[in-house]
C-alpha cells in the first residue's frame, strides 16, 4: 500500500459480494431479515423446507449475522448489527 493511498476509503462492495462470501441461499435470508421473522415464514419466502432455512440460520447466528429470540412457541431471527453492515446497499 502506497502513503498517497493509505488514507482512501476501501472501495464499495459489489452486491455480489456478499453472495460470494455467504453463498446464494444464506445472503438471500440476510436480506430478508429487515424485521424479525420465523424460520417457517422465511421458508415460505424462499421456497425452500424450514429445515434447510433452519440451517443457515445456525450459520448465520454461529458467525453473529442474525439474533434471535423467543416470542412465544416460535423464535424470531433478526440480522445483528453487523449482518446489517453487510447486508447494507452499497453506492
Amino acid at each position: 500500500m502506497s502513503v498517497a493511498t493509505l488514507w482512501e476509503a476501501a472501495p464499495a462492495a459489489a452486491p455480489s459480494a456478499l453472495t460470494a462470501l455467504l453463498g446464494a441461499p444464506r445472503a438471500r435470508l440476510l436480506r430478508l431479515l429487515d424485521e424479525p421473522l420465523p424460520t417457517v415464514e422465511l421458508a415460505r419466502r424462499v421456497r425452500v423446507t424450514p429445515s434447510a432455512v433452519s440451517q443457515h440460520l445456525r450459520v448465520l447466528y454461529a458467525a453473529g449475522l442474525v439474533t434471535r429470540a423467543r416470542d412465544g412457541r416460535q423464535v424470531l431471527y433478526r440480522r445483528s448489527p453487523l449482518g446489517d453492515e453487510l447486508a447494507a446497499p452499497r453506492p
